[in-house]
């Protein structure tokens, strides 16, 4: 034994310093990239403490928004720019983080319904028609979006079966049925009945 351990105990000396010195390496990453996240959230809560807006505005827009780390200062910088009557200036922050590769795909999708929103009557309907797939986390948005879009067109009939169709899924919010109805109402559509419940007959008739 004591001859085996003379022969190895050198490597596993290095085994366990490599073990140890990998924990002590992993647990300084987390505690560097822990203490950056809160400077970055102490620097984007200063910047919206500014009471000036363009001073506010300024704040921000020195601020990273590039990767997943990013995108909370770059929403909020969007925000900032729409209150600002600065469409054109969200639009492209927002388009920046919809194709930044680093951020989550939710996020991405989240910016880029945000600057077709703020794009208005121009927004690329084929944008927001990827967007309103079926099981897209903003799907039922853009479709409410694109009945809108249909209604300024004057295309009643597609609007009014797009809405319906929202009201209808099971996915719907409050706050969103609640808007939908409040469209259909307006343009005098009366809500569709629930299907009546299946009525099962007594058996040996």
């Amino acid at each position: 034994m004591n001859r085996w351990f003379r022969r190895w105990g050198w490597l596993i000396a290095l085994l366990v310093l490599a073990i140890v010195g990998g924990a002590a390496a992993f647990e300084w990453r987390q505690s560097r990239a822990e203490a950056a996240a809160e400077l970055r959230g102490e620097a984007l809560l200063s910047a919206l403490e500014i009471p000036d807006q363009a001073q506010r505005l300024a704040a921000l827009t020195e601020l990273p928004r590039e990767g997943a780390e990013g995108v909370a200062a770059a929403l909020v910088l969007a925000d900032e720019q729409l209150a600002a009557g600065d469409a054109e200036a969200a639009v492209g922050t927002l388009n920046d983080v919809a194709s930044d590769g680093e951020v989550p795909p939710l996020y991405r999708d989240l910016a880029a319904f945000k600057a077709l929103m703020a794009q208005g009557a121009e927004a690329d309907r084929s944008a927001l028609e990827a967007l309103a797939q079926p099981g897209a986390p903003f799907g039922l948005l853009a479709q409410e979006r694109i009945a809108v879009l249909d209604l300024e067109a004057g295309n009643r009939d597609p609007a009014i079966e797009r809405l319906r169709a929202i009201s209808a899924d099971a996915g719907v919010t409050p706050g969103q049925a609640g808007r939908v109805e409040a469209l259909l109402t307006a343009l005098g559509v009366a809500p569709e009945a629930p299907a009546p419940e299946a009525v099962a007959e007594p058996a040996g008739e």
